[in-house]
């Protein structure tokens, strides 16, 4: 059902209720870290720039973050170079990191800046060697120019915040000899959030959330504490692709981030989900518990 089947006084309802959270919200980072099937399908990637936009225009100063990760490997296919994968992560040799910052700071972040443009927001896009955002070095000799975070420089952002724009991050870094390094989307996404101090994390993924049954969405675990996904990392609930990104999660909330949300960007308007309901859209992880909603977690 879309909004515009609802009668005139469901949609005052549906506003009213979604009050305290505009009221909550406004004023405050939120950081995005975009990827996915929301960056594939082309439905979703509207729906998602809506998202967006419309939360800026209620004040919330959002800052999104993206990979590219498909497109980066039908670049390389295009010009001959077959992908290669180690743990999971790309080998990046250097004629791969120059494609990674092409595709990366080229062509995805400025097509994400245009699409925001058009739905009425003010986006400005930037990559994480501007200004030196991010600094790396190399995180492992068999991976190539993959980088390992060594520091943030948060200043462009907070310098585009300040000015009433949407910075648009791509996760490409640099070191102090001139060399380009592929970085982790959701890693860069932790440590930008940290260092913003952010209000919320929302890392968006093909999955529902943390699920105790990984083939049954119904399991979906709405809320846990650090200590709690630790635990569940140490069951065997959290395994697989989960693990590094409940460990970005806890990276985010050691650094200063309120509270981090593993959400599935598959389901539409999923992020106005999490910020302006009660309900939320995916696995909401804090330091301590301070409620059993999404509300009265977040102070309602």
């Amino acid at each position: 059902m879309e909004f515009s089947d609802f009668s005139n006084a469901q949609r005052a309802e549906v506003l009213t209720q979604a009050l305290p959270y505009i009221k909550r919200y406004n004023g405050k980072i939120v950081v995005v870290k975009y990827g996915g099937n929301a960056m594939i399908n082309e439905q979703l990637k509207q729906q998602v720039m809506e998202d967006i936009v419309l939360l800026w225009l209620i004040g919330v100063k959002i800052v999104l973050v993206h990979g590219g990760g498909p497109e980066i490997s039908d670049l390389m296919k295009r010009l001959g170079k077959k992908p290669e994968f180690v743990d999971g992560l790309r080998v990046t040799d250097k004629e791969t990191a120059d494609i990674v910052q092409m595709v990366l700071a080229g062509k995805v972040n400025k097509t994400l800046v245009n699409l925001i443009e058009m739905k009425g927001g003010r986006a400005m896009g930037i990559s994480g060697m501007d200004g030196r955002l991010i600094e790396a070095e190399k995180k492992d000799s068999r991976l190539g120019f993959v980088g390992k975070i060594t520091g943030v420089n948060i200043t462009p952002i907070t310098d585009l915040l300040e000015k009433g724009y949407i910075p648009v991050v791509s996760t490409v870094g640099c070191d102090r000899q001139g060399n380009n390094y592929n970085i982790n989307g959701d890693t860069a996404a932790a440590y930008i959030a940290g260092a913003l101090k952010a209000e919320r994390l929302i890392m968006m993924t093909d999955i529902a959330g943390i699920l105790r049954d990984k083939d049954n969405p119904s399991t979906l675990i709405p809320d846990v504490t650090e200590s709690e996904a630790q635990d569940l990392k140490a069951e065997g609930v959290v395994s697989g692709g989960m693990v590094p990104k409940v460990d970005c999660c806890i990276e985010a909330l050691e650094k200063g981030v309120e509270n981090v949300v593993i959400m599935d960007g598959r389901v539409p308007h999923s992020i106005l989900m999490e910020i302006l309901t009660d309900e939320g859209a995916g696995t909401m992880v804090m330091k301590t518990r301070k409620g059993t909603s999404r509300g009265e977690i977040c102070g309602l």
